[in-house]
């Protein structure tokens, strides 16, 4: 057991919580909080970790959504154009896996350690990403990535699936946890959707999807029309939508722990649905300015928790999630930058946890000792201004703390 205390403890907790001259006790997991004079008398003999001047010690950050096997594009892709981009992915793909050696997406995950990504929601499409996953002291909701709407292949697509998924149950760990993706309503015939849900809620696995994206993607689900109609008949000899949006959802009834990506494009009836599924909205800011040119209007999702996802390199130029926070802050104009800032941390902790089902987030008793601390160009004369000033001050972070150990 230790205390760590610090010139600030941002806890993320339901009220957004913040102690001046702060400690937190833990081993693996939060003992107590609470001031640091209080915590030292209350805790006497335990060895004592004493951050810098103008430090802030907050949960560590949890990226909900990243795809790393194509993390070695940098300017292969097109942007701009979500149909454009799609083809680009299409004519680049092999080559781009083909890099995503173990020790290439090892240093990518490094690199996010650095930035204060202490959890992933690793989507992962062929399983090339796995061990690299596996040896991250980073921890990992690995999603095994179900795709394919022709009818003649499901049989097969589904036997791939089930084995890619054994093998990550196989190596499943307190910090490797093996999870399920539906690819999206366009791409996952309703055979694979039914059965890979049916384990889903089996196994008690947490389950996320892509959901609307795009602008093409609302007009073939919803008119079999647009330039996705182009795209199937050339690939897959298909001129119609294999489901319509809500018939897609409503097949998620039952999944525990559920979120769904993107959302651009969702309608209210689909938001409500969403809402009813107990679902969060992994929010992708910077992937959908680069695909879409468009971003999430977070007031038409009310109540529905969101959380925040870098997606991956193949649609964003940056794996931390203190840039996506920096983005999200600057693409959201209309949202007070100081109020904001506090919604924010808190999306890119506490929800990020409940969108993966985790016992993680917040630095509040019984949570997971998943901690980050960094220090402050100065002084922060205001408290209110504290979580605004973490996400434009901070690009790397002095230390991190997973289930209690310093990595």
């Amino acid at each position: 057991m230790k205390i760590i205390n610090a010139s600030w403890v941002i806890t993320c907790d339901e009220n957004s919580t913040i102690i001046k001259n702060g400690a937190v006790v833990y081993d693996n997991k939060i003992i107590d909080i609470g001031p640091k004079d209080f915590i030292e008398k209350k805790y006497p003999d335990i060895e004592i970790i004493s951050l810098k001047e103008n430090s802030a010690l907050m949960p560590g950050l949890i990226n909900s959504h990243v795809h790393l096997e194509f993390s070695s594009n940098s300017t292969t892709l097109k942007y701009g154009n979500f149909m454009n981009w799609l083809n680009s992915v299409i004519s680049f793909r092999d080559q781009l896996v083909e890099k995503a050696t173990t020790k290439f997406i090892s240093q990518k995950l490094l690199k996010m350690q650095k930035t204060g990504t202490t959890t992933i929601g690793a989507i992962s499409s062929y399983s090339y990403d796995m061990d690299a996953c596996i040896k991250s002291p980073i921890n990992t909701v690995f999603f095994t990535e179900v795709i394919g709407s022709k009818p003649d292949m499901v049989d097969t697509l589904f036997t791939d699936f089930k084995s890619r998924l054994d093998n990550a149950k196989k190596s499943r760990s307190a910090s490797f946890i093996p999870a399920i993706a539906i690819h999206s309503p366009y791409s996952v015939h309703p055979f694979l959707l039914r059965e890979t849900l049916r384990l889903a809620c089996e196994e008690k696995l947490a389950v996320s999807s892509h959901f609307l994206e795009s602008p093409e993607e609302f007009e073939w689900l919803h008119k079999d029309e647009g330039s996705f109609l182009d795209f199937f008949k050339n690939f897959l000899g298909q001129e119609k939508a294999v489901t319509k949006p809500m018939e897609f959802l409503n097949q998620f009834k039952n999944v525990d722990n559920l979120s769904f990506t993107h959302c651009v494009e969702a309608s209210e009836n689909d938001l409500d649905k969403i809402k009813e599924l107990g679902a969060t909205i992994n929010h992708c800011v910077t992937s959908n300015r680069l695909l879409n040119n468009s971003k999430l209007d977070l007031d038409k999702l009310k109540t529905i928790p969101f959380s925040i996802g870098t997606d991956g390199l193949s649609s964003n130029n940056s794996l931390s999630m203190f840039d996506e926070l920096r983005n999200c802050l600057m693409a959201h104009f209309d949202k007070n930058v100081i109020d904001f800032s506090k919604v924010l941390l808190k999306a890119a902790t506490k929800n990020g946890s409940i969108a993966l089902g985790l016992n993680k987030g917040e630095l509040t008793k019984d949570k997971d000792a998943d901690m980050i601390s960094l220090i402050l160009p100065n002084e922060v004369e205001d408290e209110e201004d504290l979580c605004m000033n973490v996400i434009l001050h901070t690009k790397f972070v002095d230390s991190s703390i997973i289930g209690g150990k310093n990595v």
